[in-house]
């Protein structure tokens, strides 16, 4: 069964008089355990399809199967929940909150899901935020606040946010737009160990070389898949 399975998605926008039409009938599968890119100038619809594919927004028509589950009918909070079920995101610009910790901000989406789940007691919530810390490679910068990190260790620190609840994919949006090539070489590496260990990863983004690291390259134009290439 796919973990991702779009089928005949469009989505369309209205500004002022005008009708942009952002995906234009997309039918896609992605299996779990792939790491797969999606790839595109500003405008070609990547971006909205990473909103589709993280629950952030809904078709205009189709459906979207998610681990199984037709979402297009779900209201917010079951599209809350399920997203934060099932999906970790790392955005370009890390989004951590700067008062709180590296410890603190990867606790957070644990201290969501435990309105939902009452095994998550703050003694598994804390002991699961240090394994994961140290799991990407930050176990010495626990009690860091972000202004006292680099680039790469605060998106470490994102990354880390967005596995803590052990998902089903981790969606990132161009997560190494803001590092340098060094770092970025890092994150990637990062990324693709990640996978190796069965972590379903999907990375949006308009660099080509970044596109060329993952295993399968989804090339969007004019709202449509133009290219689905095994690297």
């Amino acid at each position: 069964m796919s973990l991702i399975e779009f089928n005949h998605i469009h989505k369309n926008f209205t500004m002022g008089d005008e009708n942009i039409l952002a995906l234009n009938d997309i039918s896609i599968k992605i299996n779990e355990g792939e790491f797969t890119s999606i790839v595109g100038a500003s405008g070609s619809g990547k971006s909205t399809m990473m909103n589709i594919i993280g629950l952030l927004d809904l078709p205009t028509k189709g459906h979207y199967k998610l681990d199984g589950v037709d979402t297009t009918s779900m209201d917010d909070d079951a599209l809350s929940h399920y997203r934060n079920q099932k999906i970790g995101f790392v955005f370009q610009s890390f989004h951590l909150l700067p008062k709180a910790s590296a410890l603190k901000n990867v606790e957070m989406p644990m201290q969501y899901a435990s309105a939902y789940n009452k095994e998550l007691t703050d003694e598994i919530i804390r002991a699961r935020a240090l394994e994961t810390l140290e799991k990407v490679g930050l176990g010495s910068r626990v009690h860091h606040l972000p202004n006292e990190l680099s680039g790469g260790q605060r998106q470490r620190v994102a990354i880390a946010r967005a596995l803590v609840n052990n998902p089903k994919i981790l969606l990132a949006d161009e997560p190494t737009g803001a590092l340098d090539s060094k770092t970025s070489e890092e994150i990637l590496t990062l990324f693709k160990e990640l996978n190796s260990q069965g972590v379903t990863v999907i990375i949006v983004t308009h660099d080509n070389n970044v596109a060329k690291k993952c295993k399968r390259v989804l090339r969007m134009s004019d709202g449509k898949i133009s290219e689905d290439s095994i690297l």
